[in-house]
């Protein structure tokens, strides 16, 4: 796989339209976020803040909120700081696109037990067409981008279901971070607009004619477009708010919900699901970098992560070996990666 040149200053590869390098090799996301913290628009974030959105938006029912709960150590940790930090009464919801590992699971199994509280686990195969065709075709949608539309959907469904308004997540100061969480990065940052184009370009062409995809929403606007419709939800993360890096709860969460690290996972010490390996070839082989370069190109920004870390962090991990049985379980074959023509 042919490598390209990165930004001095963050992690992200040249990448036009949506990224390029000035002449002292520095992207014009570093420069825009110069500019702007120069002009005094990127601004903290109070716990402050954070407390009085609770007030303001926790359900009156049997649940204050509903917790998404992956098993990764952000998401254990907004679960455990719902419970134990806020005093609130979450409703724990996992959604398994039939990839989910055992790390993950037993991870959630064990903080909903520690914190007792109750646990929704949802699994299904209903991606699966989806994620073949989008292999087969050798598109360049991105496999996390039309999983994250999926569940998106499925969470505020769920917690309409419940009565519950607000939905807690465990993003980081990385990803989506707006207050109120109102739409997706993915559908409109210019480190995304490629991945975006294509994405759409896949549902248009190969979703739009299949009965079980006829109703599958294009972009994260059009799922909380549907959202506002049927009820008054908002989602939130903690670790937007918190006066410290959601490393800092990796302790806590290790001692008291006996969360693990997974044997293996890219990036390094995350917790994804199985699918989230092939995901990460496809994105680096047509786009030389992934969602989780742009995460830690903007934690790098802000001064949560170190250029240094973010790049012993993001250095690949597997081989063909691990794509194997994923590949197999969705229909497909290293053919359709064409392995012996590209290395990882």
């Amino acid at each position: 796989m042919d490598t390209k040149k990165i930004c001095e200053r963050c992690v992200l590869p040249e990448s036009r339209p949506g990224i390029w390098l000035d002449e002292e090799g520095v992207c014009n996301l570093c420069r825009e976020y110069e500019k702007e913290k120069k002009d005094g628009k990127k601004g903290i974030s109070l716990e402050t803040e954070f407390t009085k959105m609770l007030r303001n938006y926790k359900s009156r029912g049997e649940y204050d909120c509903l917790v998404m709960c992956s098993g990764g150590k952000d998401s254990t940790a907004a679960l455990y700081y719902m419970k134990k930090r806020y005093k609130l009464n979450p409703l724990a919801f996992m959604f398994d696109n039939g990839f989910e590992t055992e790390d993950a699971l037993e991870n959630v199994k064990n903080a909903v037990e520690a914190l007792g509280v109750d646990l929704v686990y949802f699994k299904s195969d209903f991606m699966s067409g989806m994620f073949s065709r989008l292999v087969k075709a050798g598109s360049g949608a991105v496999i996390c981008h039309l999983c994250s539309l999926w569940y998106m959907d499925l969470t505020i469904k769920t917690a309409a279901r419940y009565g519950i308004s607000l939905v807690i997540a465990g993003w980081t100061k990385g990803q989506s971070r707006e207050g109120i969480f109102p739409g997706c990065a993915c559908d409109n940052a210019p480190e995304f607009s490629a991945m975006a184009e294509e994405t759409g370009k896949f549902l248009d062409r190969y979703c739009k004619n299949d009965p079980r995809y006829k109703d599958f929403p294009r972009s994260m606007e059009e799922v909380l477009k549907r959202a506002r419709k049927r009820q008054r939800c908002v989602v939130l993360s903690p670790h937007w708010f918190l006066p410290f890096e959601a490393e800092t709860s990796l302790e806590t969460i290790k001692k008291e919900l006996g969360w693990k690290t997974p044997e293996q996972s890219y990036p390094a010490k995350t917790t994804n699901c199985g699918l989230n390996f092939l995901s990460v070839y496809l994105s680096l082989k047509h786009y030389g970098y992934t969602h989780y370069h742009a995460e830690m190109s903007r934690l790098i920004r802000q001064g949560a992560l170190t250029r240094e870390e973010a790049l012993e962090a993001l250095k690949v991990n597997f081989g063909a070996e691990r794509l194997a049985p994923i590949l197999k379980k969705l229909g497909c074959g290293p053919e359709d990666l064409a392995f012996g023509k590209e290395s990882i």
